[in-house]
């Protein structure tokens, strides 16, 4: 399996593609890593160094990649955050260019717009684009549950009303819906609710809340669902052990009492996670 992974890097810590590209390859997928931003570390931390590219260098880069003849055996693409607007029109080239190689590859459209404690945190414009020209191109988009009302104008605080906002996003066009973290009326205070549909059934994965706040940990949901849904080709089974893996990842980082995901002790966990939770049919 190959996907190319077009997002973030932090020299520092794992969001982005230093999140993505490690987990996926322990699995045993094929990275092909494009950077839209090469930073020293999250922006999270208040201070940060390095440079976002722009979106003619995403294009070399991709260029590239299809002047080796390979796109036709690129699975998918993942995307994730985009440092700036422009670079999102890059992206969809590029999507266009895989698609055009492989019909059958899928774009997963990580939408990084903000959460519930920051609000929006990312650049002018990138909103805009994500929810006009991403959102409509993706065939599975995996919003939190604040991008999820962002995107669609609604408000989600029960789970019949995050019901009707996932299917308003599947109206503007993906097949597939993932959100990663949801809090609703119904959602019992030490738990997190993950929910994902495919227009023909909706699944709700329950797992404990960790008293823990690190990024990556969305980035990292992203691209092992991807994966996961490519190689076990059900919903269910995409849902069940790509949230086993980042929760595996997460208690090591809670027990550890670190501020980065510990991706790395806790790798195991990308290929056979030790967890298995339940999936509902809502």
């Amino acid at each position: 399996m190959n996907i190319l992974s077009i997002q973030s890097h932090v020299a520092y810590g794992h969001v982005g593609n230093s999140a993505a590209v490690f987990a996926l390859q322990r699995m045993g997928v094929e990275v092909w890593p494009v950077h839209t931003v090469q930073f020293s570390n999250h922006p999270g931390y208040g201070a940060w160094r390095g440079e976002i590219f722009d979106g003619d260098v995403i294009r070399e880069v991709v260029t590239g990649i299809d002047e080796r003849g390979v796109l036709g055996e690129c699975d998918g693409v993942l995307s994730g955050y985009l440092g700036d607007a422009a670079i999102g029109a890059a992206i969809l080239d590029a999507v266009e260019r895989v698609k055009f190689a492989n019909p059958a590859a899928y774009y997963c459209c990580d939408p990084v717009i903000g959460d519930v404690d920051r609000g929006v945190y990312v650049r002018d414009g990138i909103p805009e684009f994500l929810r006009e020209r991403a959102v409509p191109a993706a065939d599975i988009v995996t919003p939190n549950q604040f991008e999820l009302d962002y995107l669609t104008g609604r408000r989600s605080g029960t789970l019949r009303e995050a019901l009707e906002a996932i299917d308003a996003l599947h109206a503007m066009g993906p097949r597939i819906v993932l959100v990663t973290s949801l809090q609703t009326a119904e959602t019992p205070a030490q738990a997190i609710d993950l929910v994902a549909s495919d227009r023909t059934e909706r699944l709700r994965l329950r797992m404990p809340r960790l008293p823990i706040a690190v990024n990556g940990a969305g980035d990292m949901m992203a691209a092992l669902f991807l994966a996961r849904f490519l190689r076990e080709g059900t919903l269910a089974r995409a849902l069940s052990l790509a949230a086993a893996s980042v929760f595996g990842v997460l208690e090591r980082t809670e027990e550890a009492g670190s501020n980065e995901l510990l991706l790395i002790d806790a790798q195991d966990e990308c290929a056979e996670p030790r967890r298995d939770f339940a999936v509902e049919t809502l």
